[in-house]
């Protein structure tokens, strides 16, 4: 008897791109054919209004900027012959640096060839190069780090496991504007450690910014190694494939053409009208039904391999940054998003698959599958299987065991961990994001909460500095509510009591009475 039939069935939910090598399977997603047609008005005017935009349309009508990431891996499609000799440029610039330090042409202090690379970034200047450098294997000496944060102990982690060789150390500094706090701080930190040991930190340091930034002018005025552009119509979270990622990557030794080439190569595909053969349209499409279209269950991100463990902290910035918006594009208040976590297979099967087997069903998983276990052949640990057969049964089986009690998922799958097939799944899922959020009616491309939580931040660093500088000037203990009455600032007790409480354990306040009780506290400036 034949099986074709249960094949015909298969294969009516199945993308697969020969090129690529490249599948997206829909069928444990059980989505209705009717809720699928229904959508299809939908999804073509999202690729439509996708087609402006790579075409140069305003994306971003806050900041009046165009979203140009596309071009980065086509040139020719920029709306501009000047945008266009820009990416062409900075590709040959990065290409050639990377050679130089390579090559030991580019040397550090004393004539030391470089063996370190510090990336200090924040968000996507750090996420995007962190996944790729974590993904693929570098084939240069360079030991890379990052500064991703501005948490003192880490910055003191990572500097101490660099001291020892800091005048072999190159530090790239990514920032648009140059005044991110944290990219900020960590560059101002790892200068002290420089100046300490008497090295010109300046000829070791590399700025990725925005022409005419704070940044730039530091480098400028300090006499920086080089300075690579950040352009106003790449964001942060699809900034992997600017500089920001592919001198980092350049530098470890990874093929960047071949990355560019692979998300180039799914853009071509994505840019289909045809619903059924675009893969980044029915990820749209199936994020829209399983989520309701309003976030109404979370993505959870589970790949079996572990060069893709970062690739769902990386999808957390690119879809909830660009998703999770409170207002739509007509200002209607939406609360739009969908929430992204997860770890990697078979790992996640002894952490939380329990819960999405048998706990809320508040979820819809995506499977990443690779097709390849290793480079080389494997051993048979069981006389029968290998490790590989093993995470492959795991995966097959996680997906069976969800699938029999009605949890929904989607697998993708791809050939290899290699630049070409990384940079191809970036590329899906920044249009998938894109097309996705035309279908909710909110813009991708801003992101009002992140500049909301800046302010807040800013204004409690005023706060805390006012603080300060009334004890400077008032050498008597001030209980929290003398401090409220004296700054003006009714209602901010307890933030006045947060402030004094992180002082203290800092060692820069006296404290009498108790901190666990904030009625007691008095304080002055320690001396």
């Amino acid at each position: 008897m034949s099986t074709l039939p249960y094949f015909d069935s298969y294969t009516k939910k199945l993308f697969a791109n020969e090129n690529l090598n490249f599948y997206l399977d829909m069928n444990d997603a059980n989505l209705s054919e009717s809720s699928q047609h229904e959508l299809e008005p939908a999804l073509l005017a999202a690729i439509n209004e996708m087609h402006e935009l790579e075409n140069g349309a305003i994306a971003n009508p806050d900041e009046n900027r165009q979203v140009g990431h596309y071009w980065l891996r086509n040139p020719a499609l920029a709306p501009s012959s000047e945008i266009r000799g820009h990416i062409e440029e900075t590709l040959r610039r990065i290409k050639s640096f990377s050679i130089d330090i390579s090559e030991g042409r580019i040397v550090g202090a004393n004539g030391k060839t470089f063996t370190n690379l510090l990336v200090i970034g924040i968000g996507g200047s750090a996420l995007g190069p962190q996944f790729v450098a974590d993904a693929l294997d570098p084939k240069t000496n360079l030991n890379i780090s990052f500064l991703d944060n501005t948490d003192p102990d880490g910055i003191d982690r990572v500097l101490s496991s660099l001291k020892a060789e800091l005048e072999a150390t190159l530090v790239i500094v990514i920032s648009k504007s140059g005044g991110t706090a944290e990219t900020r701080n960590g560059m101002l930190e790892t200068q002290h450690v420089f100046n300490k040991q008497g090295l010109d930190f300046g000829r070791q340091a590399i700025a990725i910014t925005g022409q005419g930034s704070q940044l730039y002018h530091l480098a400028m005025k300090d006499n920086w190694l080089s300075i690579f552009p950040m352009w106003d119509w790449v964001g942060g979270r699809t900034s992997v494939m600017s500089a920001v990622g592919l001198l980092p990557a350049a530098l470890l030794g990874i093929d960047i053409d071949a990355f560019l080439a692979g998300a180039s190569a799914m853009d071509e595909v994505t840019r289909s009208t045809d619903i059924y053969s675009n893969p980044a349209a029915l990820l749209a499409q199936s994020w829209f039904i399983l989520s309701e279209g309003k976030g109404a269950k979370d993505m959870v991100i589970l790949p079996y391999k572990d060069r893709l463990l970062l690739f769902s902290r990386y999808l957390q910035q690119l879809i909830m940054e660009s998703l999770g918006k409170q207002l739509d594009t007509q200002g209607k208040l939406v609360h739009q998003g969908i929430a992204v976590y997860g770890n990697k297979g078979s790992t996640d099967q002894h952490a939380y698959v329990q819960q999405l087997r048998d706990g809320i069903n508040n979820f819809f998983v995506t499977f990443i599958e690779v097709l390849t276990d290793r480079d080389g052949d494997s051993i048979l640990v069981d006389n029968q299987n290998s490790s590989g057969d093993y995470l492959f049964g795991f995966f097959k089986g996680t997906q069976t065991a969800l699938s029999e009690n009605e949890r929904r998922s989607i697998t993708i799958t791809i050939p290899d961990v290699s630049p070409r097939s990384i940079g191809a799944l970036i590329a899906l899922y920044e249009r998938a994001v894109g097309l996705y959020a035309t279908l909710i009616n909110i813009n991708a491309y801003h992101q009002p909460g992140v500049e909301a939580g800046k302010k807040a931040a800013g204004r409690v660093l005023d706060i805390k500095n006012s603080i300060l500088e009334l004890l400077k000037k008032n050498d008597v203990y001030l209980t929290i509510g003398e401090i409220s009455e004296r700054l003006a600032l009714p209602g901010q007790e307890i933030l006045i009591y947060h402030i004094l409480r992180h002082h203290a354990a800092n060692n820069r306040l006296d404290i009498q009475g108790s901190l666990t009780e904030p009625t007691t506290v008095k304080v002055k400036l320690g001396k």
